[in-house]
């Protein structure tokens, strides 16, 4: 299940992109090509994540009506974009999908698991709520089904990915500047990508800042590695490792490279980045970044 899974996240983001950008059917099929070669690494789920989004944008309207029946104090303005297409890929697959492939309590757990990776502490309930309202609405269809896991891998025989990001940083007329990225699920972020085979992590990191912010970068420090668990589409789980580091640049114009991930890439002024959303997992890494920096001057 963890192709379907990653399948799933990447129609996620596609859907989003195409709410968020008021895209059309084309649109949507091309961000999802391009998100399955940024993410997806040869995802082995090409029909069923096109199946999935072509389906979820052909009923949005049945969707959305639905949506708003089951939780009627929330009208489909005033969810926020995140839960409202988390919402409608789950019921789609509630109400849609074959439920030999998909059984109906996969559906919305797959669509509770998406709420909590991508959305606020609350989503979780908030779809829970929603597509079980819908599915009693249903008479609970499958309630003895069960889904066919994969068996998990022990975690120390994921394999692991390498990648390497930097937080960036220059000094202008006395003031402190962060850049950041910006993805499509609404978090401010840090540049980081994929360390190539045999390539000095520290390289890697000048190399993917180059590449998707379009700057060159100083390295001055090693600040953190973090490592997390993902889902690849034909090993299933991976370990993937991020080293991170400090680096300086002139404060020139960024330019966003292609990513089907990210949206946005901007300069920040110290005192302004309390008020931006990150990621928990990131903010020890500015923290530290932000004290070594102090330091120095």
């Amino acid at each position: 299940m963890s192709s379907r899974h990653l399948a799933r996240s990447i129609v996620f983001q596609s859907i989003f992109e195409w709410d968020f950008r008021n895209s059309s059917r084309e649109e949507a099929l091309l961000s999802l090509e391009r998100n399955t070669a940024e993410f997806g690494e040869g995802n082995s789920e090409k029909v069923f994540s096109e199946s999935l989004l072509k389906g979820v944008i052909d009923k949005k309207a049945d969707l959305d009506n639905i949506i708003v029946k089951a939780a009627p104090d929330w009208p489909i303005e005033k969810i926020s974009m995140t839960d409202r297409n988390i919402l409608r890929i789950g019921l789609y697959e509630l109400l849609f999908s074959d439920r030999k492939e998909v059984p109906a309590k996969v559906a919305i757990n797959e669509a509770i698991e998406l709420a909590k990776a991508y959305s606020g502490e609350k989503s979780g309930g908030f779809v829970n709520g929603v597509l079980g309202t819908i599915y009693k609405e249903l008479g609970e269809p499958g309630k003895e089904e069960t889904s066919k896991n994969r068996k998990d891998i022990p975690f120390e025989k994921m394999p692991i990915q390498q990648l390497a990001g930097a937080v960036v940083y220059s000094i202008e007329d006395g003031n402190i500047y962060f850049a950041f990225v910006h993805d499509v699920f609404g978090r401010w972020t840090l540049s980081k990508g994929k360390i190539e085979q045999g390539e000095d992590p520290k390289n890697g990191a000048v190399r993917e800042i180059k590449e998707e912010m379009g700057i060159d970068i100083t390295i001055e420090d090693e600040l953190l590695k973090n490592e997390y668990v993902a889902n690849h589409p034909e090993l299933g789980k991976i370990r993937k490792q991020v080293i991170y580091f400090l680096a300086r640049t002139e404060r020139k114009d960024l330019t966003l490279g292609p990513s089907g991930g990210l949206d946005d890439a901007k300069w920040f002024k110290l005192q302004d980045i309390e008020t931006l959303n990150f990621y928990n997992d990131i903010l020890p890494i500015i923290t530290k970044a932000i004290t070594i920096i102090s330091s120095k001057k």
